[in-house]
């Protein structure tokens, strides 16, 4: 799996978990991707989006 959408390019981001004593340890936030059937280009295709890009109607679902 890329772990980037296919349409925004959004992909995994580094920062810190912080705990309650403030130490902090390295982690990676990976951005919500959902496996699509799509209209990309004009062909069928099934790949990666975020969920940011279906809830603004930025991808065309294919049926």
């Amino acid at each position: 799996m890329s772990r980037r959408c296919v349409i925004c390019g959004k992909q995994p981001q580094t920062g810190n978990l912080v705990s309650h004593s403030n130490r902090k340890t390295k982690t990676r936030f990976y951005p919500n991707l959902q496996r699509v059937r799509m209209i990309l280009k004009g062909k069928r295709v099934r790949d990666y989006v975020c969920t940011g890009c279906l809830k603004a109607g930025k991808v065309q679902k294919a049926l």
